[in-house]
């Protein structure tokens, strides 16, 4: 089975045509390349318009505008991808992505379109678009990133953030994203798995069953150049360990 030593991880990045605005594919690069310096055989596949859904380790969703956005949760809809994650894929998702995967988002005019369902989580326009650093405290480590988006997202009572938010507004001002089983969700652009390597490993274990031995890499400097950028901007609530 894919994700397993000696077979290939199969990574699909799924319709980059509609959400690629923000480079959100590189994230595949970045765990392929991980992943072949620990001596993993991976597959990279980009799902495109008019393309079958293939099995897959893990299914990639990227950030991109309404309409686009609009047509790729319908395509995901009639294309069997609930099916695939029912039957063990697992899923990272950033910013429309993240969205699509709920019970409802904003569309053009405001109106609510239906998500795919897979999680509880809202999402409605905001009053004014977040533009720029994004930083969340996930379990001790920060995550860092941009954001480009001009979404509220509210989370249901079962649903687990991914972390507090910092820097940035992420989800609501509050958290940014969310963690289900074999799935991760996040408003930060970067590629986000470019400039937190920590999370690309915790990631590519999931896949794999079982913890990665280190892998030292120039993506650990920049990091932590960004952690420590970022920390000097937190405010003084986020640094006492207050949300805000």
């Amino acid at each position: 089975m894919d994700g397993e030593d000696g077979a290939v991880l199969t990574l699909a990045v799924l319709y980059p045509d509609l959400l690629g605005t923000y480079g959100d594919g590189g994230n595949a690069t970045v765990l392929s390349a991980r992943a072949r310096a620990r001596g993993l055989d991976v597959d990279v596949v980009e799902v495109t318009i008019g393309s079958s859904l293939p099995p897959a380790s893990l299914y990639l969703l990227g950030g991109g505008e309404d309409g686009p956005q609009r047509l790729a949760c319908d395509l995901l809809a009639e294309g069997g991808f609930v099916d695939r994650v029912g039957e063990g894929a697992h899923v990272f998702a950033v910013c429309a992505g993240l969205q699509i995967l709920g019970t409802a988002f904003s569309i053009e005019g405001d109106a609510s379109y239906p998500g795919l369902g897979l999680v509880d989580a809202v999402t409605t326009r905001g009053t004014s678009r977040s533009v720029g650093d994004v930083a969340t405290l996930v379990e001790g480590r920060m995550l860092v990133g941009f954001e480009n988006h001009g979404g509220v997202t509210v989370l249901g009572p079962g649903l687990e953030a991914l972390g507090d938010v910092l820097v940035g507004r992420g989800n609501d001002g509050r958290v940014d994203g969310y963690r289900a089983s074999r799935l991760w969700a996040t408003y930060a652009h970067g590629p986000v798995l470019a400039q937190n390597p920590w999370l690309a490993d915790e990631i590519l274990g999931a896949l794999i069953g079982r913890e990665l031995a280190p892998w030292p890499s120039v993506a650990d400097r920049l990091y932590a150049e960004r952690c420590a950028t970022l920390s000097i901007r937190r405010p003084a609530a986020a640094r006492t360990g207050d949300r805000h």
